[in-house]
């Protein structure tokens, strides 16, 4: 087993933080109450930090880095379906459309959330509904987000998990590691 480092603290604490307060906003806390709008934009500004870290933090965590193309998602579910063991370093090509569905909903769960609080919007149906969905498609994405970690991390031998806890990605001998640094 070889450890390479992969997952930069920042992006780490990222990912920790945003777990923890989407946790908190979607299942525990009231959304009639201020503190899941202090939440709400919480998360809103730990996405913005993302996205200004996609372009000027470490390789890794880099949009250039991981934004998939069609031919490396078809060649990822091709490995699948072969059964063929290969690690990416950074994220895969199906998790990086995973990180984008969820940065792009989590930006308008926030918009839709600050159009609620303001004169032209509140009480305006739709974009109640609107919020309500996004979030759904959110909690449906994370538990399909963690589910694939699972299963990944048992397919390849990698724990994708404990990556993104240590910074280090496990790679075991035997495994193609597919790097483009």
């Amino acid at each position: 087993m070889r450890l390479y480092p992969v997952w930069d603290p920042f992006l780490r604490l990222f990912h920790w933080s945003l777990v923890t307060l989407f946790t908190l906003d979607a299942l525990v806390l009231d959304p009639e109450i201020r503190l899941h709008r202090w939440v709400g934009y919480a998360v809103a500004v730990l996405v913005g930090l993302r996205i200004v870290w996609g372009l000027i933090g470490p390789v890794r965590a880099r949009f250039a880095d991981f934004l998939p193309t069609p031919f490396a998602v078809a060649e990822q579910i091709g490995d699948i379906r072969a059964n063929r063991r290969r690690a990416h370093l950074g994220h895969t090509p199906l998790g990086a459309l995973m990180i984008l569905n969820l940065l792009l909903t989590l930006i308008a769960i926030a918009v839709t959330g600050y159009l609620q609080t303001t004169l032209a919007y509140w009480g305006v149906a739709w974009v109640t509904e609107l919020h309500e969905g996004l979030v759904t498609w959110a909690e449906l994405s994370v538990a399909a987000h963690i589910a694939a970690v699972i299963w990944e991390s048992r397919r390849t031998g990698i724990n994708l998990a404990r990556a993104m806890v240590t910074g280090e990605k496990p790679v075991p001998e035997g495994v193609e590691l597919l790097d483009h640094h």
